[in-house]
């Protein structure tokens, strides 16, 4: 039963009627909710703000690094330190190594490049730092509804975006409503901001509604594969951050690892694989554990007990990918349009900012008495902030990794360390790309097998057993939340041409091909394993698998994160 159906037997769906809905409580759209608040109570004019957020809690489904830039954060709050904002370890060094299978060659410091200093920042959990956002979002009066999904766009009849619908409850996997069913409501708003992260649901379809892409360079992801340990005392290195190129990459494939101690004896670590990689054969995840094994990385974490594990996709193509961030009746902020730096390998202060900007811009639009249409201060302002000088001054990064990681290290070095000392604040030359990641696999018959060691169990893990500690459930009885266009592909193209790939790019162990009594083979999609990454819909070689929401609620329940 689709949703008219449903509709049309169990509707209307009430609704609720408010200035602004933000879609995701993560750091840019709480940031979008406190500075409209913080600006409707400088004005004395009261605006009303929901902030919806699919995980149980804000900060249940935020995965990063993560290494804290605060600008952003101290214009929203300037007094963040006395408020007890969760930033206590601040970077006490740096170190960028270049791996080799058994060596490690560290870049001295005066040679390394700007985008990677770290100087000012600090090492934290983006989990805890999005929980506290959340409580300074509702003391200053904004709603919050965890464990609500919003699963799709409401349209005017003259086809601005009026609002969102969550999604019904209690439906089964047949698609009937069941014992227990909820139909979703409705929130209507002047204006929707859509803060959903890399890959959002509702933003990729507003974007391909209104080509907000059009003339823009096809976006880029990675995808990052995080493990939290805790390590003996004697091994712990407060507020050192290392970065890895290199080894187990090849040449021609973007990837590099990051291994950040925080305080409590607590290291973080990850890898980071650009999801534009070229053999069907790879696995981000098998990558990432053999990546630990090296003595340069084993040295940080032998002895210690893993206590976390999570995965997210990245979006990464820096300002030449970023679409156009207004349509009528909303916009876009953070992940959900792209603003991280992919080369200082940071987003939440990006994220804030926009956040911030599009409040701003916002709250001028409300007080003009508008609604419903493009916000044009909104990308006026950003044209005229400091990030955007900051994502124009790296602007190629991800553009010269395509052309080979020696390529992509030599010009990253020329244009954030060589160019600033010349006093030249921004490349005067720009390169761009045409292939999206998904059309980048060639066929198996073209590549080489990889022989990935076994897990010990120890320092390397299989899939399944780190899905069991980043707490991932799902409400079983529900329709599965990743769905095939065509159920023929899978086998007649994927298994036939690429060997399978989506049993080896999902972090999660989602899909596997199972063999029948026939012999012949089918694609089992695990949906109860999904950490919520959106690798599978970005990744997939026909753009056959897509991800929609499930039930509120479902998903991972990072802690520590």
């Amino acid at each position: 039963m689709n949703t008219a159906e449903i509709l049309a037997q169990h509707g209307p769906r009430e609704s609720m009627d408010y200035d602004v809905v933000v879609v995701g409580a993560g750091p840019a759209g709480l940031a979008t909710a406190i500075r409209l608040k913080q600006l409707s109570t400088e004005k004395g004019e009261e605006i009303s703000v929901v902030v919806l957020e699919k995980g149980s809690e804000p900060g249940a489904h935020i995965l990063s690094g993560a290494v804290m830039d605060p600008r952003a954060l101290s214009e929203l709050f300037p007094n963040w330190k006395e408020m007890g904002a969760p930033l206590h370890q601040p970077v006490t060094g740096d170190d960028v190594l270049f791996l080799s299978p058994t060596g490690a060659r560290r870049t001295p410091d005066a040679l390394v490049p700007d985008c990677f200093h770290n100087q000012g920042n600090y090492v934290i959990s983006l989990g805890a730092l999005t929980q506290w956002l959340g409580q300074q979002a509702e003391a200053l009066g904004v709603e919050i509804f965890p464990g609500f999904a919003a699963a799709e766009v409401l349209y005017t009849d003259a086809g601005a975006v009026k609002g969102v619908a969550t999604g019904n409850l209690g439906v089964g996997k047949d698609g009937q409503p069941h014992e227990g069913f909820q139909l979703g409501m409705e929130l209507h708003a002047r204006y929707t901001v859509l803060a959903e992260g890399a890959r959002g649901h509702l933003g990729k379809q507003v974007i391909a509604r209104y080509k907000l892409d059009a003339g823009k360079d096809p976006q880029s992801y990675a995808l990052g594969i995080k493990e939290l340990w805790e390590i003996p005392a004697d091994q712990a290195q407060p507020g050192r951050v290392v970065h890895t190129a290199g080894w187990p990459m090849d040449q021609h494939t973007y990837g590099g690892g990051f291994l950040y101690h925080l305080e409590d004896n607590r290291v973080t670590l990850g890898f980071v694989t650009g999801l534009d990689y070229q053999n069907p054969y790879l696995s981000p995840f098998e990558e990432m554990q053999r990546w630990k094994t090296h003595p340069a990385i084993r040295a940080h974490i032998e002895g210690g007990k893993r206590i976390g594990y999570g995965a997210r996709a990245i979006t990464a193509g820096g300002l030449l990918s970023l679409p156009q961030t207004i349509f009528p009746g909303g916009m876009l902020v953070g992940c959900d349009a792209g603003y991280l730096n992919a080369s200082r390998i940071k987003g939440s202060h990006a994220a804030i900012k926009s956040g911030m900007l599009a409040a701003e811009s916002l709250f001028g639009a409300l007080q003009a008495g508008h609604a419903h249409d493009a916000v044009a201060a909104y990308p006026v302002a950003f044209a005229q902030s400091w990030l955007y000088d900051e994502l124009d001054r790296a602007r190629n990064f991800k553009q010269w990794f395509k052309k080979g990681n020696t390529l992509g290290a030599l010009m990253t070095g020329i244009e954030q360390w060589l160019l600033p000392r010349l006093g030249i604040k921004r490349p005067p030359w720009t390169v761009h790309r045409t292939e999206a990641d998904h059309e980048r696999l060639k066929p198996a018959a073209q590549c080489q097998p990889i022989d990935y060691p076994k897990p010990d169990g120890v320092l390397t893990f299989d899939r399944l057993s780190s899905v069991f500690i980043s707490n991932t459930n799902h409400e079983e009885n529900q329709p599965a939340h990743l769905t095939l266009r065509d159920a023929s592909v899978p086998v007649a193209v994927n298994l036939a041409r690429f060997a399978g790939p989506e049993q080896r790019y999902c972090p999660a162990g989602v899909y596997e091909f199972v063999t029948q009594d026939d012999h012949s083979e089918r694609l089992q999609i695990n949906a109860q394993n999904c950490v919520h990454c959106k690798t599978c819909d970005i990744k997939d070689p026909g753009q056959n698998i897509v991800w929609v929401t499930p039930e509120g609620g479902g998903g991972p329940n990072y802690s520590g994160m």
